[in-house]
């Protein structure tokens, strides 16, 4: 304490350091809900240029090379240099960069030469709200589901077709949306600008949309089932209405992400169980007919399996929300004793 009412803190110089703060700059204070403070360097409008290179492993699987161009998308590096120290084949860079294109949001190809390409990130995604992003998603899916029930039961392929390969822009805000929650847990502020109140909330986000991409993988999968059934609509009257109830509940989960409200996510969890005893009413009625047994009884069994899946994601979606409910009110009560225990 100095001069009667000013307080001081020492901040420790190996930080300093490594945040290349100096005499005269700037540090903000974050007061958290269990009233201590974090204490973080004022970067204004300067944003640091992250940089990594990959280098190519020797793998007939390209799939795997892509990973590790993923891998660093995620953890935020901006601008990656893919090293190919044999060289590219013609093959492999137009993998690489259709992939890129396709999956990666705000990535672009900037340098390339016989031996590397360089990607880089021109999208600030600081701009966009995790809200934006789950938004942007969800429209996806619920439109790909909206379809999947009209292409199964008008028999339609085309459109089935169509809906298998819209699921690349699901994996797109899928990995946007992770990027930022991990940028958001290692920065308090960032985390506020996206629209994280709680770094708390980041892992059950992060599940969320886990659960959202693998809930898009469920309607991909009934469109290419579709497909295989090569236009036959026939008898899939119950399907339909299992799809439409599945439907409705994803829709339901993700009002009660937007609004954390459990009264929906309560509603949304015992929905989910009467679909899955109508699934099962479905099954055993193929069963006793022996429809199992054959081709088509197959395909049903998949698409049904699959919505069966999907009501159950969307109950996992509704007690991650119930969850990050719990954990806002035990902070606030908490916060509550401690004020009362201060007066």
């Amino acid at each position: 304490m100095t001069g009667g009412s000013t307080y001081i803190v020492s901040l420790p110089i190996e930080w300093v350091r490594e945040g290349g703060l100096g005499a005269g700059d700037t540090v903000l204070l974050n007061i958290k809900p269990d009233r201590s403070l974090s204490i973080t360097p004022d970067s204004g409008n300067k944003k640091q240029t992250l940089r990594s290179m990959v280098e190519m492993t020797t793998s007939d699987d390209q799939e795997e090379n892509f990973r590790f161009l993923v891998a660093n998308y995620l953890v935020g590096y901006d601008i990656i240099r893919v090293v190919s120290p044999g060289g590219f084949t013609a093959a492999e860079r137009k993998y690489l960069k259709d992939a890129a294109r396709k999956r990666l949001i705000g990535i672009e190809i900037v340098e390339e030469s016989r031996t590397e390409v360089v990607l880089q990130n021109l999208l600030n995604f600081q701009d966009i709200t995790l809200e934006k992003s789950l938004q942007s998603m969800f429209r996806i899916i619920l439109s790909m589901m909206e379809d999947s029930i009209v292409a199964l039961r008008e028999g339609d392929i085309e459109l089935a077709r169509d809906i298998a390969q819209r699921d690349n822009d699901v994996d797109k805000f899928y990995l946007l949306s992770v990027r930022q929650i991990k940028a958001a847990l290692d920065d308090s502020n960032l985390a506020r600008k996206i629209g994280i109140k709680n770094s708390k909330d980041c892992l059950g986000y992060r599940l969320i949309i886990k659960l959202m991409e693998r809930i898009g993988d469920h309607v991909q999968g009934i469109a290419h089932t579709v497909i295989q059934m090569d236009g036959n609509s026939e008898e899939n009257g119950d399907i339909v209405e299992m799809g439409l109830l599945s439907q409705k509940l994803f829709q339901d989960s993700f009002i009660c992400v937007l609004e954390i409200n459990t009264d929906i996510a309560n509603n949304v969890i015992r929905t989910s169980r009467m679909i899955s005893a109508l699934g099962n009413k479905i099954r055993q009625k193929s069963e006793v007919s022996g429809e199992p047994y054959s081709l088509s009884g197959e395909r049903r069994r998949k698409i049904i399996e699959s919505f069966h899946r999907i009501a159950e994601y969307s109950a996992d979606i509704a007690e991650m929300v119930i969850n990050m409910k719990a954990t806002d009110l035990k902070e606030s009560l908490s916060g509550e004793t401690q004020v009362l225990e201060q007066a």
